[in-house]
């Protein structure tokens, strides 16, 4: 970790992938057993702990790109909770018949404007591309995973790999994600 927070402190420059893959690994990975029992106790739908985890490493190698946080611990676990207030708050639906009159609660269509479909349109884009800069294999898992829903046993037994191999794959391609989706980002911010 000196190493690492040398850097940082001798440079503001972001982290380079190698540094931010070597941090991953050093000081997120390890923590693994602990964040999926925290993941365990706090939500119920036992069949999204891994997506959660997925996503919570992808949150914080985008982070680490641009700083490493000093306390990674604290980092992510706070990134978890974070994601589980957003992912209960999205949860949380007003079942049609509580309310008599659907004017009564108060909320606009759900047709989303022009502008927000431009933008969700754009940013399909974005990930439809990075998903293609993915080695064959990482790309396949992921589509597998996060399009048609399968679980990592049932990609395992599909592709005759074992579980934890995708398991890897998954892991080594939401890092890839971010990292390309981050390129994307700080590259356009520059022009």
């Amino acid at each position: 970790m000196t190493d690492t927070k040398d850097h940082r402190e001798n440079l503001q420059a972001p982290l380079t992938e190698a540094e931010v893959e070597a941090w991953f690994v050093r000081e997120v990975l390890p923590l693994e057993a602990i964040l999926m029992q925290y993941l365990r106790h706090n939500w119920r739908d036992a069949s999204g702990f891994e997506d959660l985890r997925q996503e919570i490493y992808m949150r914080v190698c985008e982070a680490a790109y641009k700083n490493p946080p000093e306390r990674t611990r604290a980092f992510v676990f706070t990134t978890a909770r974070n994601l589980l207030i957003t992912r209960g708050k999205r949860a949380h639906v007003v079942p049609i018949d509580a309310v008599a009159d659907v004017d009564m609660l108060g909320i606009a269509a759900d047709e989303p404007g022009a502008d927000r479909k431009l933008i969700a349109r754009e940013e399909l884009r974005r990930v439809k591309n990075a998903v293609e800069q993915l080695p064959p294999r990482y790309r396949e898992v992921v589509l597998l995973r996060r399009i048609e829903g399968l679980s990592r046993r049932e990609i395992a037994q599909r592709l005759g790999l074992a579980e934890a191999t995708v398991a890897e794959y998954l892991a080594n391609a939401m890092t890839s994600l971010a990292r390309i989706l981050y390129r994307e980002t700080a590259g356009g911010a520059h022009e």
